[in-house]
């Protein structure tokens, strides 16, 4: 997960990039850059063929009023997708993902997670995240997140989508997140077991746990098929969480594909500091075949 262990592996991760943490965190104008570059490379795949409509969307919940980006493709009814972003936040590189989704064909909500107490974004970019001024702020931020709250909300998403002329109600529903957003998409999967037929787990964080509500308990009272993309220095810190994921997955007669893959805690996140292309790649082409049966 995104705490002080895996900032000492990004401090590697930069290091080998000849960067320091404090050298990242002022790179704030070249993660605009990328941001502007990646915004103006999805609108050129766009205008090449591949046409989307996408709205910054407002959605009324039981703690107030939820912002979102939905992106989908311009024509038909397509299989929806919930995307809950990483600890830093709906921002440029998650619209950007969004966006890539919807051209493979998908309706995508990627939602602020932290709406209860600001819009997004929160913070521009993983950058942030790394200064004692982003941790300071997002502290009460994810503090002000509970389970309850996450089961109600992804409940209410559900129900939006299902409303939207874009989502087909012939298909099922899916959801992706990332980091601290990996736990939700099982609790998006229990809340709504009759809608929700997949979920996509990237470098979750907190999946294993004994409370009775831990998401790796909640398997049995899901019907969808699951992904967990498990990050290395996470399986190095907690190599149990995999085997309990298996046997939770196999008790509760689930189908869970569960690897680690050969890249650090947030590898798929664009903007972080420990991106892999390489592994992003292959994670997401297991999401997509995930999202194929829905």
């Amino acid at each position: 997960m995104c705490d002080e262990l895996t900032a000492a592996d990004d401090d590697l991760a930069l290091a080998s990039a000849a960067l320091s943490r404090r050298g990242f965190a002022r790179a704030g104008g070249a993660t605009a850059l990328w941001a502007a570059t990646a915004a103006t490379a999805g609108a050129t795949a766009r205008a090449a063929g591949a046409a989307l409509v996408e709205t910054d969307v407002t959605i009324p919940t039981a703690d107030g009023k939820a912002d979102a980006f939905f992106v989908h493709p311009a024509q038909g009814a397509h299989a929806a997708i919930l995307m809950w972003p990483d600890i830093g936040g709906l921002r440029e590189a998650y619209r950007v993902q969004a966006r890539r989704l919807a051209r493979a064909g998908y309706a995508v909500l990627a939602v602020n997670h932290y709406y209860r107490s600001a819009h997004a974004p929160v913070l521009a970019s993983f950058a942030e995240w790394r200064t004692p001024e982003g941790q300071a702020k997002l502290k009460p931020m994810i503090a002000a997140i509970t389970p309850a709250g996450i089961t109600a909300d992804a409940a209410t998403f559900v129900r939006w989508l299902d409303a939207q002329p874009a989502v087909s109600r012939r298909r099922r529903i899916g959801s992706v997140g990332y980091c601290m957003g990996g736990p939700y998409t099982v609790r998006t999967a229990a809340a709504v077991p009759a809608r929700v037929g997949a979920a996509a787990s990237m470098h979750g964080a907190g999946l294993v746990g004994d409370a009775p509500d831990s998401p790796s308990k909640l398997l049995g009272k899901t019907r969808a098929a699951f992904l967990f993309a498990i990050g290395r220095n996470d399986d190095a810190r907690a190599p149990g969480d995999k085997d309990a994921l298996r046997a939770a997955a196999a008790a509760a007669h689930r189908p869970a594909e569960i690897e680690v893959y050969a890249a650090d805690h947030g590898w798929t996140t664009l903007d972080a500091p420990v991106y892999d292309k390489a592994e992003a790649e292959r994670a997401w082409a297991r999401m997509l075949a995930l999202f194929a049966k829905l």
